[in-house]
């Protein structure tokens, strides 16, 4: 290779190792943010109810084809200690095995559910959730997703992180639980704990901060003044929460693992690769959109601009990296030189011990017994799982470029519920019999006409989509 040649090669090979091991530092430290010290970590849960309570609640869950778990996420939020919520099921019109679901649930608890239907030829869950949204009478509109098990004292303790911290959305805490259903869940639910553990509460901290798709709470009157979710986009809760950071609202994040709403791993590769690709595709739609240039702030505008084009930089990655490894290891590169294309790969060993030290914590939290044979899954399949994110934001630039921009369904099982069950924190849940024995509380005048018939979301608590597929997280 000539001079000039091998001069321009080591260049490239230092600047680009340089700046992957940069990125890779840089989200290893966010991703710890909440490790830092332990008043960090006190500050990022719920503070607990002072008994008090004045905000009603109306909480939409978008159901499509997900009448296997439909009614058990119904019967959990009915079990709410909370006495003042509406729970609106919303259902599409094609879709009548689900919408006979909906219905026996709202004729069980006609006080407490009601059922809208969805009728948009092309469905996805933001058309879902504005198709709801005039009929919410609650002061605070809740989002979740069909699958997921929510725990009864949630709303009272969103109830006064609003009143007590006067903020305009509350994004709770969602945690994949079936850690042990394949290689890939492992790390799918290790990711959930680091963001919404950690990560999201830097970004409060920041004043940017892309929602989470379900157990996120936001005034009514703040989402309709808004209007309401954007129907083309397929990230419409980063969306929504960029757009609410660009126009000054205050957003409170809180994990705590009492606390957090339970959901299962997609079931297949493919189906967790899809679901990827929407992620990132509708960051990407995001950035393109350039709200968040009305962020007041230099340095937020900046981790804007990082956060919404991660799915560009794990595109490159996934292309480059394998490249500068090749150039290193079969061209004539002095010794110095190669030594730079190792730092991304130093980076990642980092953040393997991280990672482990994160899956203990992950298991003593959520009383679930985590085996060696699990440690050794967490580290052999991290660069397979690398792989995987790299293709998933490869496919959606492709995507993204050729304007293909329709949503892919992802089914649910419900394999969650059977790992939470050997859980020491998970609270008992009501079977169907026992639900349809109970007699519903009367609900106030904020959120509680509810005919069940059907019509066409601490002070020191500050906390990033768990979404579901066919409705997006």
């Amino acid at each position: 290779m000539p001079v000039g040649g091998r001069l321009f090669t080591a260049v490239f090979i230092t600047v680009i190792s340089l700046a992957l091991f940069g990125i890779a530092a840089f989200t290893l430290w966010w991703q710890m943010h909440a490790w830092r010290t332990p008043e960090v970590l006190a500050s990022t849960r719920f503070n607990r109810p002072d008994g008090g309570g004045g905000l009603s609640f109306s909480l939409l869950l978008p159901a499509r084809h997900e009448q296997a778990v439909l009614e058990h996420t119904i019967e959990r939020l009915l079990e709410s200690s909370h006495t003042d919520y509406e729970i609106i099921v919303i259902v599409g019109h094609d879709d009548p095995e689900t919408a006979a679901v909906a219905e026996r649930a709202a004729g069980r608890a006609p006080d407490r559910v009601r059922v809208v239907v969805d009728h948009h030829e092309t469905k996805n869950k933001p058309k879902a959730l504005n198709t709801a949204l005039p009929h919410c009478r609650g002061d605070i509109v809740g989002v979740f997703d069909a699958e997921d098990q929510v725990h009864p004292e949630l709303l009272a303790h969103v109830d006064h992180a609003f009143r007590s911290t006067d903020a305009d959305v509350v994004q709770g805490g969602v945690q994949l639980i079936n850690f042990h259903s394949s290689w890939y869940s492992l790390r799918n639910c290790l990711e959930y704990f680091f963001w919404f553990r950690s990560r999201l509460h830097l970004h409060a901290e920041k004043g940017f901060i892309p929602l989470g798709g379900n157990t996120v709470f936001v005034r009514t009157d703040v989402l309709r003044e808004a209007d309401g979710w954007d129907q083309n986009c397929l990230a419409e809760d980063c969306d929504l929460g960029v757009r609410l950071s660009s126009v000054g609202k205050k957003v409170v994040v809180a994990y705590d693992s009492d606390m957090v709403t339970r959901e299962e791993t997609p079931g297949s590769l493919m189906s967790l690769l899809k679901q990827r690709t929407r992620w990132n595709q509708g960051f990407l739609q995001v950035y393109r959109k350039k709200d968040w240039k009305q962020l007041p702030g230099r340095g937020q505008r900046w981790l804007a601009r990082y956060t919404l084009m991660t799915p560009f930089m794990q595109a490159a990655s996934g292309v480059i990296i394998p490249v500068n490894f090749a150039v290193a290891v079969f061209l004539d590169v002095p010794v110095g030189i190669a030594f730079f294309t190792f730092l991304p790969m130093l980076a990642a060993m980092v953040t393997f011990v991280f990672e482990v030290v994160g899956l203990h914590d992950f298991g003593r939290q959520y009383g679930l017994r985590v085996r060696f044979v699990h440690y050794v899954k967490l580290v052999v399949g991290g660069p397979f799982y690398q792989v995987m994110l790299a293709g998933a934001a490869i496919r959606a630039v492709w995507r993204e470029h050729r304007g293909r921009n329709e949503w892919e369904l992802t089914s649910h099982t419900g394999a969650h519920l059977d790992a939470a069950a050997t859980s020491v924190n998970t609270v008992p849940v009501a079977t169907p019999a026992v639900q349809r024995a109970a007699t519903p509380v009367a609900v106030g005048a904020g959120a509680g006409a509810g005919t069940g018939g059907t019509v066409t979301a601490g002070a020191g608590t500050a906390t990033a989509t768990a979404i579901r597929e066919d409705g997006r997280q």
